[in-house]
């Protein structure tokens, strides 16, 4: 018969000599075998000298539950882990001799788990990252690791206990590199007095010194612009302590105002076109970038705007001078209409055409109504000769 038992429990072992027919019973005893062979007595009945307890680990701590040879039974409380072993119920009998039968009891204990990351600088050497423990179990526990990081390897130990209990102790190896910081793993440990596999969580812990970038420019940075900025951006583990802008040149400009890791310039003028740079530093270290800013004249909306502006003036111009122009053109022919019978009147039609042609040679300003201008000469002489 097998017994499993946990530290502090009570155990009942069951004993009976059943069917004796004529065999006569004359004192029963217990008799404790540990691991390495010894034999110990433990407890004895007999019909006349009743109970006894001898000297032994369960002294105190064992009693006959009912005290008969019908019956020996005995119950062994506050349970330990160096009670484990084979308990014999010996009978002693006439004339057949010792009749005997054998309860082994498994002593069980849950160990205590526990898991941790390690904390490590980033490096080329291979170190440990993570530890696993399955402190005092019985039987010893199994522990595994989980994660999708590559590279690493477990190194796994058992350390027994002097109750008889076993501590194994797991840890796991890596080489650290900044960006396997915060990259989760799992310990499961197993074992035969849990339900379920104690599975702990962890993210490595990778320190390193500040990894620096700067965000946030655009390249059109144009004069007069009020909301351009900059951001420095900075990985780094532990948490940077100390955020520095400055310029190429030593001191930041006037126009620029620094809140933070944000660096936001008031109005872009030619003192922004120059290289910033941000140094951040934490206890490890520190680290640096620079961003060239390039100014430029105006911007595409601006430009823009002041193009279909000119263009307007122009066009309101070219109106004005069609407008002179054609006026002019039906004077000319009501005059010419008047006088076409007499040379004298001719005359004055070409003098009136001289006058046209001044106002040609007026509006020669523009191409376009140069153009419209001088077809409307043309067609003043078509009706000269028509007439």
């Amino acid at each position: 018969m097998e017994l499993q038992a946990f530290p502090t429990e009570t155990v009942l072992m069951r004993c009976m000599f059943t069917q004796p027919g004529n065999t006569k019973l004359t004192q029963v005893s217990w008799i404790y075998e540990a691991s390495e062979g010894e034999r110990v007595n433990i407890a004895v009945f007999h019909p006349q000298y009743g109970e006894s307890f001898p000297t032994s680990h369960v002294k105190d701590r064992v009693r006959f539950t009912q005290g008969s040879l019908q019956n020996p039974s005995i119950e062994i409380s506050d349970l330990r882990m160096s009670d484990e072993g084979k308990y014999t119920c010996e009978y002693a009998t006439y004339p057949s001799g010792n009749e005997q039968g054998t309860t082994t009891l498994t002593m069980l204990a849950k160990p205590k788990n526990k898991a941790e990351p390690v904390m490590v600088r980033a490096g080329s050497v291979t170190v440990v990252v993570a530890r696993c423990e399955a402190a005092q179990g019985k039987p010893p526990a199994t522990i595994t690791w989980e994660t999708d990081v590559t590279g690493g390897t477990a190194n796994t130990t058992s350390l027994p206990q002097p109750d008889g209990t076993v501590t194994v102790r797991s840890e796991y190896w890596l080489t650290p590199v900044a960006s396997l910081n915060n990259r989760d793993i799992k310990c499961k440990v197993a074992q035969r007095t849990q339900d379920k596999p104690h599975v702990f969580p962890l993210q490595l812990s990778i320190q390193y010194p500040p990894a620096v970038s700067i965000e946030g420019y655009d390249d059109n940075w144009y004069k007069g612009r009020t909301d351009a900025f900059l951001i420095c951006q900075a990985d780094a583990n532990p948490e940077p302590t100390a955020v520095d802008w400055t310029s190429a040149s030593g001191a930041l400009p006037d126009t620029v105002q620094v809140v933070e890791n944000r660096l936001m310039v008031k109005k872009v003028d030619d003192s922004v076109n120059t290289t910033f740079v941000c140094e951040v530093k934490n206890s490890l270290g520190s680290g640096k970038s620079q961003l060239t800013a390039v100014v430029i004249g105006e911007s595409p909306g601006r430009a823009c705007h002041s193009r279909l502006l000119h263009m307007s003036q122009l066009s309101q111009t070219h109106a004005h001078t069609h407008t002179h122009t054609h006026t002019h053109t039906q004077t000319h022919t009501y005059r010419h209409t008047q006088t076409r019978q007499d040379r004298h009147a001719h005359t004055h039609t070409d003098k009136t055409r001289h006058a046209h042609a001044h106002a040609h040679t007026h509006t020669h300003t523009h191409t376009h109504t140069h153009r419209h201008t001088h077809r409307q000469t043309e067609t003043d002489r078509q009706i000269d000769r028509h007439t």
